[in-house]
């Protein structure tokens, strides 16, 4: 027998018209060697009763999209053989068709299934019995055989019932099958409309952009364009305006996009593939729609989706909320009060707070919100302790664990990933966990997700605030309790989220929450040349040693073609020197390239797993072998493991008499985690990994390549970013000039409106924007909450201001648009507060 592939498919199966239609498998399913858990996606052992193959084997392994197939069952397959790099010929299905049971075993296993209740084996065997094979043709053709069955009349009538029930699963992914969808996607699909995915599909399939992640609008126009649709049609237009605005958006951080850029993307789209050209009116007349079914919201010159739009305004009300309740509470202590206890924490841990940083201390005490920032280096973490210590004292708390079985710990901390979060509690010695896991949340939530757990105790701590998005940071704060007190801690010159918005940044700009910005170095007073590196970045510029070699860093001049084998050597180094497999941390900014994070990872791999032997598994043409170094890709606080933690492969498990492992355990720093074969996307090789997954994160040695071949990501704060996650060495190799390159290279901010958000809730005065042409009318808004009534009086209101009632070529073209015009005189806070979620 062949050798069994138990992986993952690869890609999107082809669609159904691309393949051999010629080409079928018949035969009877032997054994399912692999379901997901997530998917529709199996691999099967059929044995073959009828093929137009040219198959020297009865059997054969069959992959593809599946819904509840049956042991012994017979199954009609369409697709294609396939030769798998490791597993060999296989037949991937396309799509395939249930054949009913015709042998003794068959019948048995398919009346005593789910699908009949109250029928099990005996009862079965009976039927097979009297009836035999054929049982199934013969009930179907007159149901009265059955009286001839030694059976109840209850189970006669689930035998009759259900056999005529076609199989809605089943009819459901053969469906989704002929569209070409992966397993996942066809999953996400089913998950949302169940039996009605079909229809839905082919009445409407651009709702597929609306409700389905990873379901581009070009995929959506090329099934409605068969199925008839016209070019023309409202729902591709409306569509075609969603999708540019994710695009526009979700690709940039941005939290709105303008409405030149949005008119000028979704004009491209509708206009690919066919010869009809969407007009100025057809888009305006759709942006309206949109805008009344709350799909979107315009703001003066802004377009936003509402459910972020929604997410901006909810984190100021949010905010609002608690300083205006905690300003309320009896809970004050003087300054002199507070300035005693920091005394007695500075005797406890021998420490003595300049200035600057008792200031800090009192202010977060003391503020119902409070943002403390600053560079590397200068004394985030020792403040965070002199905060926690003085708290506790002032309020009488203990900080024994121990203590409070029975009852919330009354200082919570956390942090965006897992490591950032160890990073806490190593240094205060209290329990923090991630964001995710302090919210219940799995990270599968949807964007516009409302209900996490709240949060019990009296004082929050976040740190690594530049990591944390706009999505998550509306569940935060509406999981924050009136009267619990919130500190911010982070470094706004790091990257932002990967997720929309700069949260930390646009909460330092506002100025609405007391902020202190740390400025005195001390690590450097410890002869770190790195942090004044760092600071020197942030200035704009590179010390003027920079490719001189210092106690603690040093630079290797190289191009791209020299870059792998440089890195293998220092990393060699590096480990012939006692450098441990989690010490040493190579980052690059991309994955493809000689440069890339892919590239460098197989060269890396073989430089710390030395003559490997036993198990091994090949997942996304990458070998994993018992003491690689991995990165979680994905939140999974069930295992407590989150996306950025680093982990080592322990272990490897196949089932008996089989050579392929189907189970990988890995271990987080004591925490271990088996992976079945369907969780393997959840991480990957990390010898080498983005710059970005290392937020949050420290290494005692980092090794940093930048080239010119990077040159789109090059940029100040990726730098900095990098250079700042090395805390003890710092090896930087390639060519100055990309240096030099990222350090002039400065970012863009996204475009956001959290600061007006900000300034209108809590200032409660109006948000003075600088002054532009093209927002001007900032007030002229959809609001998400105002009533279809509501928008259909501004719209009549249109015509006595002499407004236009749609959008033309001309006004496009000379970027004169409103983007919600006739809807004047609904703003954005026209809404029940009590009901925000």
């Amino acid at each position: 027998m062949r050798r069994i592939k138990v992986d993952q498919p690869m890609g999107l199966f082809e669609p159904q018209d691309n393949l051999n239609q010629n080409m079928y498998v018949d035969g009877r399913l032997k054994a399912i060697f692999f379901s997901s858990n997530d998917s529709f996606y199996k691999v099967l052992l059929i044995e073959i009763t009828d093929t137009n193959l040219n198959w020297p084997e009865s059997e054969i392994v069959v992959t593809g999209n599946f819904g509840d197939v049956v042991e012994e069952n017979s199954y009609h397959f369409t697709g294609k053989v396939i030769d798998h790099p490791r597993y060999g010929k296989q037949f991937q299905a396309a799509n395939y068709t249930s054949l009913i049971a015709t042998t003794k075993e068959g019948v048995i296993k398919y009346l005593s299934g789910d699908r009949f209740p109250g029928i099990g084996k005996q009862t079965a065997q009976r039927v097979v019995k009297v009836l035999g094979d054929d049982a199934i043709q013969r009930i179907n053709a007159d149901g009265r055989v059955l009286d001839q069955v030694p059976i109840t009349q209850k189970q006669r009538d689930a035998i009759l019932d259900n056999l005529s029930v076609d199989d809605g699963l089943e009819k459901v992914i053969v469906g989704l099958n002929s569209y070409g969808f992966s397993s996942k996607i066809a999953s996400d699909i089913y998950e949302k409309y169940h039996g009605d995915a079909l229809k839905i599909i082919s009445e409407n399939p651009y709702q597929l952009v609306e409700d389905i992640r990873g379901i581009s609008f070009k995929r959506a126009d090329a099934i409605a364009l068969k199925l008839g649709l016209t070019a023309a049609s409202t729902e591709r237009i409306r569509a075609g305006l969603l999708y540019a605005i994710q695009e526009l958006c979700f690709e940039n951080g941005d939290t709105y996009t303008t409405t030149s850029a949005l008119l000028n993307m979704a004009g491209d789209l509708l206009d690919t593939n066919t010869e009809h050209q969407v007009s100025g009116q057809q888009l305006g007349e759709s942006l309206i729609e949109l805008a009344k079914e709350h799909k979107v919201v315009g703001e003066g010159d802004r377009i936003y989706l509402s459910y972020v739009y929604n997410a901006e305004v909810q984190i100021a009300e949010h905010l609002n909320r608690i300083i205006k309740n905690k300003d309320d509470s009896e809970d004050h202590f003087s300054d002199d009060a507070i300035k005693n206890q920091i005394r007695m924490v500075e005797s406890k841990f021998d420490i003595n707070y300049d200035d600057s940083q008792s200031q800090a201390i009192i202010k977060a005490v003391k503020s119902p919100a409070f943002i403390l920032t600053g560079g590397p280096g200068t004394g985030k973490t020792t403040i965070i302790n002199g905060i926690v210590n003085t708290y506790a004292r002032l309020h009488e708390y203990s900080l024994d664990i121990n203590e409070y079985k029975d009852k919330p710990f009354p200082i919570v901390l956390a942090a965006p990933t897992g490591r950032a979060a160890k990073h806490m509690s190593d240094s205060t010695g209290l329990p923090a966990s991630t964001i995710h896991r302090l919210l219940g949340l799995n990270g599968q939530e949807s964007a516009d997700y409302t209900s996490p757990k709240d949060i019990e105790g009296s004082l929050l701590i976040i740190d690594e605030m530049s990591m944390v998005d706009t999505f998550l940071f509306r569940l935060l704060m509406r999981a924050v309790p009136n009267h619990m007190q919130i500190i911010f801690v982070g470094d706004q010159d790091q990257l932002p989220s990967v997720g929309p918005g700069q949260v930390f940044h646009d909460l330092l700009t506002s100025k609405q929450l007391p902020a202190i910005h740390l400025d005195n170095i001390y690590r450097q007073e410890k002869g770190s040349s790195i942090v004044q590196l760092a600071h020197d970045i942030h200035a704009g510029k590179l010390s003027d040693n920079f490719d001189q070699n210092q106690s603690d860093r040093s630079f290797i001049a190289c191009n791209e073609t020299q870059l792998p084998s440089v890195i293998e050597q220092v990393a060699r180094r590096a480990k012939d020197k006692d450098f441990g497999l989690m010490d040493v941390q190579v980052l690059a900014p991309m994955y493809r390239g000689t440069a890339g994070i892919d590239h460098l990872n197989n060269i890396l791999q073989n430089v710390w797993q030395v003559n490997p032997t036993g198990k091994s598994v090949t997942i996304r043409d990458h070998t994993y072998r018992i003491g690689d170094k991995v990165l979680q890709l994905v939140n999974n606080p069930e295992q407590n493991v989150f996306n950025g933690d680093l982990g080592i492969i322990v272990g490897m498990e196949a089932p008996k008499n089989q050579a392929i492992p189907t189970k990988i355990m890995i271990d987080f720093d004591e925490t271990e985690v088996t992976y079945e074969k369907n969780e393997w996307i959840q991480f990957t090789l990390a010898y080498c990994t983005s710059i970005h997954k290392a937020q949050g994160s420290e290494f005692p040695m980092v090794i940093l390549p930048i080239v010119r071949q990077y040159s789109r990501m090059l940029q100040r704060n990726l730098l900095y970013t990098a250079v700042t996650r090395a805390s003890d060495f710092l090896i930087m190799l390639g060519e100055k000039q990309a240096f030099e390159q990222c350090v002039r290279s400065i970012s863009v901010n996204r475009k956001t409106s959290l600061v007006q958000r900000l300034v209108e809730a809590i200032s409660e005065e109006p948000y003075q924007a600088a002054k532009n042409p093209s927002t001007d009318n900032l007030n002229n808004s959809v609001s998400i909450g105002s009533n279809h009534d509501e928008q259909q009086e501004a719209v009549a209101s249109s015509e006595s201001r002499h407004l236009p009632d749609h959008l033309t070529g001309e006004m496009i073209n000379d970027e004169q648009v409103d983007p919600m015009i006739g809807m004047d005189g609904i703003t954005p806070y026209q809404f029940d507060k009590s009901n925000m979620s």
